[in-house]
């Protein structure tokens, strides 16, 4: 899963994508480092792309993405936000939403 380091490379991402995951991490956050090769797992599974960021990295990310905690996970369907789930991460809830989205349109 690509690392951005930018917020204009988030939103351009978000913007072309028709499907798009965006995975949020925190430095310092073990639960985060734990999930994320769990979220990649399900990415590379269901052939979502996909990118990761440090939220610490990007500031202006946690104002115009309202983060208020890491990990945090969104789906996105056309460029809106179609799925969150932050702090404690239901696998099986982010699977069966990723599959809704993949087979959407």
């Amino acid at each position: 899963m690509e690392t951005l380091k930018q917020y204009d490379d988030i939103t351009q991402r978000i913007e072309s994508e028709n499907k798009f995951l965006l995975y949020v991490m925190a430095n310092g956050c073990s639960v985060c480092h734990a999930d994320q090769p769990r979220v990649e797992k399900l990415v590379n599974q269901l052939e979502i792309p996909a990118a990761q960021i440090i939220v610490n990295d990007i500031p202006e990310a946690a104002g115009q993405l309202s983060l208020f905690t890491a990990p945090v996970v969104i789906l996105f369907n056309n460029g809106r936000e179609f799925h969150r789930q932050a702090r404690i991460i239901d696998f099986d809830q982010l699977e069966r939403s990723m599959e809704q989205l993949k087979m959407s349109y």
